[in-house]
């Protein structure tokens, strides 16, 4: 894929080298420097590119010469990746979103800026995405569905149509979500959760765990 624009990432963990791999190798993006906040460097170097601490990133690349995306994870819900998005934007710069090529993506391009969309992700039409919002593999965001700003969305989640999930969620891998339920803002929704109804805000709702059974494996049959 060509390369037409120019992308600085914040973020020298994990993240930020899944976001480079996926912009690298599936976008019009080309990497040319990774940034942190100066106490956070890491070293003069990540992925083979730059590091540039945040403070210094104005004066070396300059908002009208590259874009922005903040590669963060869900840290204290999300507001980490959000404090680190509205640093960025205050100081002008454009945030890319990534979008898989092997998405299925139907909703009319409503998506926000800072998004990170992974592969195999099938999102409806009518579906609403908000800015800085994760999306990792395999979710399944159901129609006339909408996904506010800053949340985290892990695997395989099932979103049903109409849902309405506030800022700053997150919801854990496998939950389930019935249709036309809402999500207040800063929920957590855990692995494995099925939601039926409206989740206040700042709750925690969690699946029940898998308990050990008293039959030992030697003692199953056909297996």
């Amino acid at each position: 894929m060509k390369k037409t624009k120019k992308l600085v990432i914040f973020g020298c963990g994990d993240i930020g080298q899944l976001a480079h791999y996926y912009f690298s190798s599936d976008s019009g993006y080309e990497v040319v420097a990774f940034t942190v906040d100066a106490a956070f460097v890491p070293g003069p170097e990540f992925c083979g590119l730059p590091v540039v601490p945040f403070e210094e990133l104005a004066a070396r690349h300059s908002p009208g010469d590259v874009e922005v995306f903040v590669a963060l994870s869900y840290s204290k819900l999300n507001a980490v990746r959000k404090e680190k998005y509205l640093g960025v934007k205050a100081l002008g710069y454009l945030l890319a979103s990534f979008v898989s090529s092997r998405a299925t993506v139907l909703n009319q391009g409503r998506i926000g800026e800072n998004c990170f969309i992974f592969e195999d992700n099938t999102i409806q039409p009518f579906v609403t995405i908000g800015n800085n919002v994760t999306l990792w593999s395999g979710n399944h965001i159901g129609h006339h569905s909408v996904i506010g700003d800053h949340c985290f969305i892990a695997s395989h989640v099932v979103v049903s149509g109409g849902v309405e999930i506030a800022e700053q969620c997150f919801i854990g891998v496998n939950a389930t979500l019935r249709d036309h339920v809402k999500v207040g803002a800063r929920c957590v929704i855990g692995a494995g959760a099925l939601l039926l109804a409206d989740a206040e805000s700042e709750g925690v709702y969690i699946g029940a765990a898998t308990e050990r059974s008293k039959v030992p494996s030697t003692r199953l049959r056909g297996i």
